[in-house]
């Protein structure tokens, strides 16, 4: 059973523009077309569509969800999987700002204000997100991250254990490097300075040299950061910022 754009249109709510768009840019392309040239949609293709606009409510971008779809190992069950999985955390990230709303009407409505215990209370479940995101916000570099979280979603067990092994050794060739009394000015550090941007940009974002720099200098100006980093070796962090930054300002 095929169905016409605008039967589509009236099933899913999607205007006929927009399919029209989606067949041009071969996000959704029909799988019949009339006599007359009219689009008509199988069943697939309207199981397509739901994948479509399950992306596009994650706020995947178009060009991204046209990648995932056409990789010929596209797997249906494990995309909706994934979807399945980033809408939870969605919703309860979304139950959590509602509870938060609640609670400031309610004490709109009885004339209270945020004092003393309450302002615990009122921010207890603001949780931050990671350190990387706060980087991005404070530099204006949102898009990055926004492709990290893309990108990271898709991640197997094996990624994140590659991938923090990864991290981890450039960091402590980089505390080798400090415990030997080399500067972080010199060629060694920078070049594993170097790594570690090439690192951030094959598994999370785009990191150009300046937001790498600032992402160096969070790590001493953020107290989360530098207690983490210096578990690996103390004054690491002040390492990292002066080798990060040595290495966005050479040639």
């Amino acid at each position: 059973m095929t169905r016409t754009v605008s039967q589509v249109a009236a099933i899913t709510g999607v205007s006929v523009r927009t399919l029209h768009h989606y067949d041009e840019i071969g996000l959704l392309r029909p799988t019949e077309r009339s006599e007359a040239g009219y689009r008509l949609y199988s069943p697939a293709d309207l199981e397509r569509l739901q994948q479509v606009l399950f992306f596009r409510a994650l706020e995947f971008p178009l060009e991204e969800i046209a990648r995932i779809m056409h990789d010929p190992n596209f797997d249906l069950g494990g995309a909706l999987r994934l979807q399945r999985q980033l809408l939870e955390k969605k919703a309860v990230e979304v139950r959590v700002l509602i509870d938060a709303v609640d609670a400031a009407l309610t004490r709109l409505e009885k004339g209270e204000t945020m004092e003393g215990e309450a302002t615990k209370q009122a921010f207890k479940d603001f949780n931050p997100q990671d350190y990387e995101e706060e980087v991005e916000q404070r530099w204006g570099h949102t898009e990055a991250f926004k492709e990290s979280q893309r990108r990271t979603a898709r991640y197997t067990r094996q990624d994140w254990t590659a991938l923090k092994k990864e991290g981890g050794d450039l960091f402590v060739r980089l505390a080798d490097l400090m415990t030997a009394g080399r500067a972080p000015t010199e060629a060694a550090a920078m070049d594993l300075a170097e790594a570690h941007r090439k690192h951030i940009e094959r598994w999370f974002y785009q990191c150009p040299k300046g937001l790498h720099r600032a992402l160096g200098e969070g790590y001493v100006t953020d107290s989360r950061f530098t207690t983490n980093i210096d578990k690996i070796r103390p004054g690491l962090s002040q390492f990292l910022c002066e080798a990060f930054r040595a290495n966005a300002e050479r040639a």
